[in-house]
């Protein structure tokens, strides 16, 4: 088996990168992007047979990248440069985005009871799920800060009772998200909001907050700052739900072992999730939850669900392969059904993998007593 079983060359200037049995990844996802090459088969296919065919040393564009923008974008993380790459991602994009994440359009990781479950489903599970480990009461008051389109806020609103605010940084989500608050009839007690994290008014506190794969935009250089916001935010007795992906643990970025995941990352920081570097290890997660103030009361990984998540969003998207030619062209295509693709596989193989961790202040006064018998573990709970 030798990479050029599964590609046809467009342009010949490549070509002597695919006469060989091997290529590296970096070469063969920017060739396929930008329609150097074109594949024989379905990507998924492809990439079953990854380890046979691609290698994954750096290659010149990735130096190039990591030093013409990511550096940049770890170093500034201002307000402006937040908005503009969040913006630019997001803003007018709903169609794009609603053909693979679906009717729900929520942007982060189902979690599934069992196998044959609809997307949508999982989705519930999971939004129902967050309530049982928030332990949500009516009348309570919630914050989720990096709403997307407002799925979650308007789903707790209605069937839990809160009161519900949302954050995003996106028109286009703040605007969709309030259309679906006033769908779900609870337009007295939810709304979203457009603004930057850091400038959420101080002036109230409240009982629940929630942040689902958004804390890794605020990136590494302000992420123990972020927590210590939240801390602020939240009531003494209050709970924090973090959701937020992550990378396996390494001794170097330059060992070759593992190495796959991190050409991933910095294809997804490219051309996917720019700016969002605070995509971490666990225990570099924990470490400044704890500094701040927190007791961490549960982590759960959900890595599996997130790949199955993805999967779903996979053939989503290549259902809706000709909307997306018509609109955006085949470039944003592939780039799209790689994105999706690859991250099935790392998901899967454990580079990369989200958690679910429930947090409250961790203050000598605390009832810790309200953990017993509540949702603590989603597995654990479908299992019963």
């Amino acid at each position: 088996m030798k990479v050029s079983d599964f590609i046809e060359v467009k342009k010949g200037n490549v070509a002597g990168r695919y006469s060989k049995p091997t290529v590296a990844a970096g070469h063969f996802i920017n060739d396929y992007i930008e329609g150097r090459i074109d594949i024989n088969c379905d990507l998924m296919e492809l990439l079953k047979h990854k380890e046979d065919l691609f290698t994954y040393e750096y290659i010149w564009h990735h130096y190039n990248f990591f030093v013409s923008r990511l550096i940049p974008e770890v170093v500034i993380h201002s307000k402006a440069q937040d908005e503009r790459i969040v913006r630019g991602h997001y803003d007018n994009k709903n169609d794009l985005f609603n053909w693979f994440l679906g009717p729900r359009m929520i942007y982060t990781s189902c979690y599934f009871n069992e196998e044959n479950e609809t997307l949508e489903e999982a989705q519930d599970n999971k939004m129902n799920l967050i309530a049982r480990k928030m332990q949500l009461k009516p009348g309570e008051s919630l914050l989720d800060i990096g709403c997307g389109w407002g799925t979650l806020v308007a789903h707790l609103a209605k069937h839990y009772g809160v009161d519900a605010t949302g954050v995003t940084i996106a028109q286009a989500g703040a605007d969709w998200g309030n259309r679906q608050i006033e769908e779900y009839g609870v337009k007295d007690r939810a709304r979203i909001w457009r603004m930057d994290y850091r400038d959420i008014p101080r002036d109230k506190k409240y009982d629940k907050i929630t942040c689902l794969e958004m804390a890794e935009h605020v990136g590494i250089k302000y992420f123990k700052k972020f927590m210590a916001q939240i801390y602020d935010m939240l009531k003494d007795d209050g709970l924090f739900y973090l959701q937020i992906a992550g990378l396996r643990e390494r001794s170097s970025l330059f060992q070759k072992k593992d190495r796959e995941e991190l050409v991933w990352g910095l294809f997804m920081s490219e051309h996917i999730f720019s700016g969002a570097d605070a995509s971490m290890p666990l225990n570099w997660d924990l470490r400044r939850i704890e500094k701040v103030g927190f007791e961490v009361h549960s982590v759960e990984n959900i890595g599996i669900h997130y790949g199955k998540t993805i999967h779903y969003w996979y053939d989503n998207w290549q259902r809706n392969k000709e909307k997306v030619l018509e609109k955006y062209g085949e470039r944003v295509f592939r780039i799209y059904e790689v994105f999706l693709g690859w991250s099935v596989y790392t998901a899967r193989q454990g580079g990369s993998t989200a958690y679910q961790i429930v947090c409250r202040k961790n203050l000598n006064n605390a009832d810790r007593n309200r953990f017993i018998g509540a949702t603590n573990l989603g597995e654990m709970e479908a299992r019963v």
